[in-house]
């Protein structure tokens, strides 16, 4: 049985054309020079600041690139994406059912976590969340833009994860939506493309529109940044001590993954770098969350590993 891939946390084709340190050196060059464009052109002082109190974790504002995309279109196409990933999954019977004992776990962790999340972004508050299973021994998971959800169960089962794990995943899944990082890499490959000219057109877009809306097509290849990477496992982090989980399963998991790295690296990690300055970082930002996870109201229900 043989499922599209879905490379997780990623999602850019366009910026597979760029090697590391040209992409890097667009990125510092191009972030001025809209940066300072955008803020010429008054529309800077419309981008609204992360609303957040001042518990927990602080990861800054939200990229000013992603402004360069419309979010509707992202997640319409996320949306549609998903669906086709979905009915491809169930004609190969590889959906799971609603009764299948880890979609129930699934979901209620995610009820509990998603409530949580919305927060660090308004417009969640009216994406239809969805949540669901595939059985595939890929040991990955992904939250596409406009909350959709899914897990493999080769992630479940292969790395035997409890509850808490679960919740950080998932958490940092939907973090990935929530900071809007495909909205953001789509913006910068859009910025590196078409240069100046998009200027001209970005309040009535014209016929960058075009463009923008061919980019939704690289939702299931495209990349993050280590630095989203990061970004979304402290906020992922986050969202899951404030839903009761315990923090500490973050170093957890991602030894697991170093664990499962050793033999063929799972599709996870192609997208997810792991080792030990990760999980320093974690640790390092835990006493910021454990204030939150003690004064959190626990989980009533604990399910068992796949």
């Amino acid at each position: 049985m043989k499922l599209q891939a879905f490379h997780h946390c990623a999602l850019c084709a366009g910026l597979a054309a760029l090697d590391a340190g040209h992409e890097a050196s667009v990125a510092r060059s191009g972030r001025r020079l809209f940066t300072g464009a955008l803020l010429a052109a008054g529309v800077g002082a419309t981008l609204p600041a992360l609303a957040q109190s001042r518990d927990g974790v602080d990861v800054g504002k939200q990229s000013s690139f992603s402004k360069l995309v419309p979010a509707e279109q992202v997640e319409a196409a996320a949306s549609q994406q998903y669906a086709q990933m979905m009915q491809q999954a169930r004609s190969q019977k590889a959906l799971a059912p609603a009764d299948h004992p880890q979609v129930v776990r699934l979901r209620y962790v995610a009820e509990r976590l998603i409530p949580l999340s919305l927060r660090w972004n308004e417009r969640a508050k009216q994406w239809k969340w969805e949540v669901n299973l595939i059985h595939s021994k890929q040991i990955n998971a992904f939250c596409m833009p406009g909350g959709k959800i899914a897990f493999y169960s080769g992630i479940l089962e292969q790395l035997k994860l409890n509850d808490d794990e679960v919740a950080q995943i998932m958490g940092h899944e939907i973090a990935h939506a929530l900071r809007e990082h495909a909205r953001e890499r789509m913006g910068k490959t859009a910025a590196t493309r078409l240069g100046a000219g998009l200027l001209s057109s970005l309040l009535g877009l014209g016929s960058t529109g075009d463009t923008l809306l061919n980019m939704g097509g690289q939702l299931l290849t495209l990349r993050f940044s280590r630095e989203d990477e990061s970004e979304s496992d402290l906020v992922g982090m986050d969202i899951a001590a404030r839903a009761g989980y315990e923090p500490n399963a973050g170093v957890t998991l991602w030894q697991k993954m170093i664990a499962a790295s050793k033999g063929a690296p799972p599709q996870f990690l192609s997208t997810h770098p792991a080792g030990e300055t990760r999980i320093r970082d974690l640790r390092e930002n835990m006493p910021r969350v454990m204030p939150l996870y003690q004064k959190a109201e626990k989980p009533s229900r604990r399910f068992d590993p796949a």
